[in-house]
């Protein structure tokens, strides 16, 4: 099978190293993938295709501020993109973030209908069922269910400066989704397969379902690294690792700020993501820029006592995974797809925005030892997200998409 997946990264990023893994393995299982993508790591170019440019990028992200619609420009780009996928000629195509200001999205979902490809629309976030949002949960806005308009968040991600576009691009998405014939939807979490059942976007689709993404269980494993920890003066301390690519006040930073001024004796964070530039801390916490670096990440995983995750809005929060593959036990909110990353003897989820739960949490993984968690965590990880098993998942649903094309 020739398949072409689409991602606005490769290698960097939870989502881009996805998108590198799924590519390794269908070439190495006797397949051919292709990724194309805007930013990120060329790793083997023969595999790879690069979308647009840097330029191509910031002017798409200001034609949406100024119009209010995401994923309408970038029309070269797309055009290359799409003239490449002629002479490819993939049996089936893999979408998964495309709002990364480098697609021109009714372009690409046209072509893919009038072409009769069969398509896999991969959920790691709520942007595909909704008028623009990755993401609603906070704000309590369902209108997606129904019609979009007066958008909470029309000034947050995705900004928009002056119009609400929302009702138009999910009349959009409606459409052209509904066009395509053999259209199948991954959700990375039953929490977001039941949203995504509700969703009108996906209602002529031939197959919902949950595959949740993926641990390379042989690279996130424990591997415990002193002189790193010595080195971040986090020796003899009990280390409380937070996390992310990049935070901000509503993905997590408030609770991480607020649990850190509570923090007593030997006690210490480990805060790990870019910060935004006016952010301080205390002398308790110790921050980390965001590294690409596999290694590093299984070394700050491994090293630390526990994991939290503090997001209320996760569609699967990888990084408790890849935590908990490394040994670590987690702490995270009952919200969203969060609590699905807690396995039993695996950490603890607390109700949403209780912070002296979660801190009590903390500290009773503290004081009974990681090591009574770690063998419970790294067994949950690897009934629930091993690699070889849910890449699998993904070759019976594409192979099923391309039979009922075959037979159609």
């Amino acid at each position: 099978m020739r398949v072409l997946q689409i991602n606005a990264v490769n290698k960097i990023s939870s989502t881009g190293r996805t998108c590198l893994e799924m590519s390794e393995w269908l070439n190495r299982s006797g397949h051919e993938c292709v990724t194309a993508f805007s930013k990120g790591i060329s790793v083997n170019p023969e595999r790879e295709f690069r979308i647009g440019s840097a330029k191509d990028v910031k002017l798409h992200g200001l034609f949406s501020r100024l119009s209010g619609k995401q994923g309408y420009f970038s029309f070269g780009a797309t055009k290359e993109l799409l003239k490449f996928a002629d002479a490819y000629e993939p049996d089936a195509v893999i979408l998964r973030n495309l709002h990364g200001n480098y697609i021109n999205l009714p372009m690409l979902l046209k072509y893919l209908a009038d072409k009769d490809i069969p398509t896999v629309a991969v959920l790691h976030d709520c942007w595909f069922f909704t008028g623009k949002c990755c993401h609603y949960t906070v704000d309590g806005c369902y209108r997606w269910q129904e019609n979009c308009g007066n958008c909470p968040s029309l000034k947050k991600y995705n900004v928009s400066w002056f119009f609400d576009r929302t009702p138009e691009m999910l009349a959009d998405k409606k459409r052209l989704f509904g066009a395509i014939k053999h259209l199948g939807v991954v959700a990375v979490s039953d929490w977001l397969k039941g949203e995504a059942e509700k969703a009108p976007v996906f209602e002529n689709a031939e197959v919902i379902t949950r595959i949740y993404n993926w641990i390379d269980t042989e690279t996130f494993r424990p591997l415990y690294d002193a002189e790193l920890k010595k080195e971040l003066g986090l020796d003899g301390k009990k280390t409380i690792l937070f996390a992310a690519a990049g935070w901000s006040m509503n993905l997590g930073l408030k609770t991480a700020l607020e649990i850190s001024e509570k923090l007593e004796g030997d006690e210490r964070m480990l805060l790990v993501g870019n910060l935004p530039e006016d952010i301080k801390t205390n002398g308790r916490v110790i921050c980390l820029p965001t590294t690409d670096s596999v290694e590093k990440l299984v070394k700050l995983y491994s090293l630390a006592d526990v994991f939290v995750q503090p997001s209320l809005e996760q569609t699967f929060g990888k990084v408790i995974a890849e935590a908990e593959s490394c040994g670590t036990p987690a702490v995270c909110f009952k919200s969203t797809a969060n609590p699905e990353l807690v396995g039993n003897g695996c950490g603890a989820s607390v109700e949403a925005g209780d912070i002296d739960a979660m801190l009590s949490e903390i500290r009773k993984i503290l004081a009974d030892g990681k090591e009574k968690y770690s063998e419970n965590c790294r067994n949950f990880v690897k009934a629930n997200f091993e690699m070889d098993t849910n890449l699998k998942e993904y070759m019976k649903l594409l192979q099923k998409l391309c039979e009922e094309k075959n037979n159609g």
